[in-house]
């Protein structure tokens, strides 16, 4: 693409060239980063690695010298084992562990489960606007006193939505052709 040869007017120099798309594809990619789930998202990893970083100090600095006081170590953290001179250092792996249950239990107890219960509470049952003819079981509107695609006579529905029992008709009644 050549831009006019007055390079004043165009605000390019004469002969330079441009991607067509350029101008557009950065809008959209500003408006892409400016949307707001991606900061929700960049948020949430910033303040989650954060949050990880204090449990784990937690772990590390209080609750497994607890526990190594206990269990009679001073050091929980450099507990291992050997077999065949191969060492394994299992203290580690017990703070990773107990890290991830609380990370894990904590974000249950204070997004999990309130975030279900306002989602319950917010949550209305739909009413049914639609129901089955008992003959054919095509749907129908709740409304309807005749089936409209097997013309079965329909009985009311009660205020549950199951239909009413009416006493059976002494005698069938049918629409016949009039007699002349």
């Amino acid at each position: 693409m050549r831009f006019p040869d007055n390079p004043a007017k165009s605000g390019r120099v004469a002969g330079q060239q441009v991607h067509p798309q350029g101008v557009a594809s950065m809008k959209g990619f500003i408006a892409f980063i400016n949307k707001g789930n991606l900061i929700s998202l960049a948020i949430a990893i910033v303040i989650g690695t954060a949050f990880t970083a204090m449990v784990t100090a937690l772990v590390a600095d209080i609750i497994t010298p607890l526990i190594a006081a206990i269990a009679g170590k001073p050091n929980f953290g450099n507990l291992k084992f050997t077999i065949h001179n191969s060492t394994f250092l299992y203290g580690s792996f017990v703070n990773a562990v107990l890290t991830f249950l609380i990370v894990a239990a904590v974000v249950y107890y204070l997004i999990v489960t309130p975030q279900v219960k306002l989602t319950a509470r917010l949550t209305k049952k739909a009413e049914a606007t639609t129901r089955d003819c008992p003959e054919c079981l095509q749907t129908i509107p709740i409304a309807a006193h005749r089936c409209m695609f097997c013309t079965t006579e329909l009985a009311p529905l009660n205020g549950n939505g199951s239909a009413q029992q009416s006493a059976p008709p002494s005698s069938a009644r049918h629409r016949a052709a009039p007699q002349q």
